[in-house]
């Protein structure tokens, strides 16, 4: 495919310089005409021109910082749903896109997706090539939306199922703000404690001589540590990482770790509930919107981050592939709650599974909600009691010494 270099004026009058593929000139000249352009000039690109072309793409007012973010992803959704409702071909709502958006990471992967709608391939297809952007999720559903000819309405459920997704992390993001604060401010003054004040009090301790308790020894070894040896705590929290990360390449240590971690009181519950929520949202929009079962369930398999109900949705996959129900496998498995088995079940009979689905999401998210609010209200005064209790700890066995100090004194006397 012949490439040609083109000048045009955008609605403002502004002039743009570009180079693009197309099979004819007069090709070309109806691909500028679709980016929503006004064509001046159409001919052969040479190398000059290519060069020229990437140059303004990444000049100095296209400098960004960052790569795709969800929320961008989420909004972006939502506007081209709005676009190709309005009646928008596809292309011409990529353009429209392209230019609201400020210089960022999107902005240029929206150019290379029209680039490659422009060259023949599908809206899929170019989804594809990001897939830091755009998970297979993502992309299969647009597929199914292309195919049956509704890519708007499976936009706007991608939309709606993203929104949702991200309201619940901004609301555990906004819950864990307080604890977190509380933390850091406790940290710090202990830190400040150990490292100004109670070096201060072990040299008047040395000064009077006589033995001190052992509370108060063990406070100043901790003082003198993190005076002198606090590079260790930095090598022993490196360290850690280190192994955890290694670890976490181990399919059998994150077998070991996904199954205790469900055993774990609230913990665990909490795990079961997110997995739930996540399996029933995303194999419900799924399926609402044409993708085939078996192709949706690997798909939901992959957004599920604990292995044990991996694999309770791979004997899913692997029962309807051999033309049983999807509840059974859920059953046998012992993880998910008899209430979501049962709704599935339900819905396998009535021929409503992404409904029933739906419904499913809808409750747990809300039993999500209600899990981390009561996580938190128990998380809250336990920081508080064993910050108290180090805080304690520190005051009292700086002022245990002071008691023995007039028999010390006395004594000396």
């Amino acid at each position: 495919m012949a490439k040609f270099a083109y000048k045009a004026l955008n609605k403002d009058g502004k002039e743009i310089f570009g180079v693009m593929e197309a099979e004819t000139q007069a090709l070309a000249i109806n691909d500028v005409r679709t980016l929503g352009l006004y064509p001046t000039m159409v001919r052969p690109a040479s190398k000059s021109d290519e060069k020229r072309a990437r140059k303004e793409k990444g000049g100095i007012s296209e400098f960004y910082i960052g790569g795709l973010k969800s929320k961008q992803i989420m909004l972006m959704t939502r506007q081209l749903a709005t676009l190709i409702d309005a009646g928008l071909p596809l292309l011409r709502s990529l353009n429209v896109l392209i230019h609201q958006q400020k210089p960022c990471k999107l902005k240029d992967v929206l150019r290379e997706i029209a680039s490659d709608i422009q060259s023949g391939s599908t809206f899929a297809e170019a989804l594809a090539k990001h897939p830091k952007g755009f998970d297979r999720l993502y992309v299969n559903m647009v597929r199914a939306g292309e195919v049956g000819g509704m890519l708007e309405t499976v936009l706007n459920r991608l939309a709606v199922f993203m929104e949702r997704r991200q309201a619940l992390k901004r609301k555990v993001r906004g819950a864990l703000i307080y604890p977190i604060a509380v933390i850091v401010i406790a940290t710090g003054i202990v830190s400040f404690l150990l490292v100004k004040v109670v070096p201060v009090f072990a040299d008047v301790f040395a000064d009077f001589g006589g033995t001190l308790p052992a509370p108060t020894r063990f406070l100043m070894s901790a003082g003198d540590f993190m005076v002198y040896r606090w590079w260790l705590l930095l090598v022993i929290m490196t360290t850690f990482v280190d192994i955890i990360k290694i670890s976490s390449k181990s399919a059998k240590v994150n077998s070991i770790r996904d199954r205790v971690v469900l055993k774990v009181p609230l913990v665990g519950d909490l795990i079961i509930k997110v997995s739930v929520a996540r399996f029933a949202r995303t194999l419900g929009t799924l399926i609402t919107s044409g993708v085939p079962i078996l192709q949706a369930l690997k798909i939901t398999k992959e957004t599920i981050g604990n292995e044990v109900i991996q694999n309770a949705v791979q004997k899913v996959h692997d029962s309807i592939k051999e033309g049983d129900t999807i509840a059974a496998p859920l059953d046998e498995s012992k993880v998910f709650p008899a209430m979501v088995v049962n709704m599935i079940d339900v819905g396998e009979e009535t021929g409503n599974l992404d409904a029933m689905l739906m419904k499913v999401a809808d409750i747990y998210d809300a039993e999500v909600e209600a899990a981390v609010e009561a996580m938190l209200a128990l998380l809250e005064p336990a920081i508080i009691i064993i910050l108290g209790g180090i805080i304690g700890f520190i005051v009292v066995s700086l002022y245990l010494p002071i008691f023995s100090l007039g028999d010390v004194v006395s004594n000396g006397g």
